[in-house]
């Protein structure tokens, strides 16, 4: 697939941790309770460095946190590590996704200093100070501005992306003024990927869950205007292929970090490919976890052990083959043959709900 030396970016889930409960997130069963599948990982300084040698650091163009699973501005060591990878590569990009719901203005100027001209903070904040709680349950409104304030005021480089639903639609624009007016140097209409299932089937709507057990808002889809195209795509491609599942069969993979030279690291310290065929590994709904598919493949590495690169260090992980065994399976003739689904599923070339987000 590529080599440990072609590496140029590396994607970083430092924790498992979070703050919020978002209903659509894997962390959260909807909202209620925790992924029962996940241990709360987090990766420390110390992890890191052992990680990332200085050398691999120098080759690097970007690194950047956000993951599957957690929020960076909750890990104890985000900052320590924004900045170790600073001191060693002083030009490459550094970048960050979070709900900017936590921390002291003194860490959010501090993070602005260490990313200077070369960073930004994407700050996913989903409407207003009425809106913003209905998907990012747990997050403070109060928390947001401050947190935002202090980083662009700081000199920090900030782009909002707004993940836009039925209840939030009619703030975009208002939305968007607000960026401006606080400095973001983007505002970002996000056309929410989130309405086609972990199943590959549409849905209407998704019921939101607290913290106690209670239902609370029925997200639904926005209109037209901000309806992802994958959704009108879905019908298309499941009536050319008779169904989804013969598309990703049949689909021509087309792998979005290989092209970046990009390389995933989770919270637990394992390396893969990316954050997809990562995220099918703890999926909350399923008893057994080691029903989804990427765990074939692991196991045919040597186990998940056998992918740590926190114990046994990046070059052994690309050793155990992990990663050519998942690019060969893309010219299996099914996914029953031993193509990976995931694979088809986020960079088939006929249905792209993710790239669809942002156009």
């Amino acid at each position: 697939m590529y080599e440990l030396k072609d590496i140029k970016v590396v994607h970083l889930e430092v924790t498992q941790n979070c703050q919020a409960a978002c209903p659509m997130c894997d962390r959260n069963c909807n909202g209620e309770g925790i992924n029962p599948h996940i241990n709360l990982d987090e990766l420390s300084l110390k992890d890191c460095k052992d990680i990332f040698n200085t050398s691999f650091i120098k080759q690097l163009d970007t690194m950047y946190m956000c993951g599957n699973l957690g929020d960076p501005i909750i890990a104890r060591d985000t900052l320590e590590i924004f900045k170790y990878f600073r001191k060693h590569n002083p030009n490459m990009w550094l970048s960050m996704n979070t709900n900017a719901g936590a921390r002291n203005n003194t860490w959010w100027q501090e993070l602005a200093d260490v990313f200077g001209s070369n960073g930004n903070v994407i700050f996913s904040v989903d409407g207003l100070q009425d809106t913003n709680h209905i998907y990012r349950q747990g997050v403070s409104w109060k928390a947001v501005e401050r947190s935002m304030d202090a980083f662009i005021k700081a000199g920090g480089r900030a782009r909002w992306d707004f993940l836009i639903f039925e209840h939030n639609q009619h703030q975009v624009e208002e939305a968007e003024a607000l960026a401006n007016a606080w400095g973001c140097e983007r505002f970002v209409k996000k056309k929410t990927g989130r309405f086609v299932t972990a199943q590959s089937e549409k849905k209407e709507s998704h019921q939101a869950v607290n913290r106690k057990g209670e239902q609370t808002a029925k997200l639904k889809k926005p209109d037209a205007k901000y309806l992802n195209k994958a959704l009108e795509t879905y019908d298309k491609v499941k009536e050319k292929h008779g169904s989804m599942d013969t598309y990703y069969d049949r689909a021509a993979i087309h792998c979005k970090v290989k092209d970046e030279g990009n390389l995933f690291i989770t919270a637990e310290g394992l390396a893969m490919p990316c954050c997809w065929t990562a995220g099918r590994m703890y999926k909350w709904w399923h008893k057994d976890p080691k029903q989804e598919q990427v765990w074939d493949f692991i196991d045919a590495a040597g186990g998940k052990d056998a992918i740590s690169a926190k114990t046994h260090g990046l070059r052994a992980v690309f050793e155990t083959g992990i990663f050519d065994n998942i690019q060969d399976s893309w010219d299996k003739q099914s996914i029953a043959d031993g193509k990976l689904k995931v694979c088809s599923m986020k960079c088939g070339k006929e249905f792209d709900p993710f790239a669809e987000q942002f156009k």
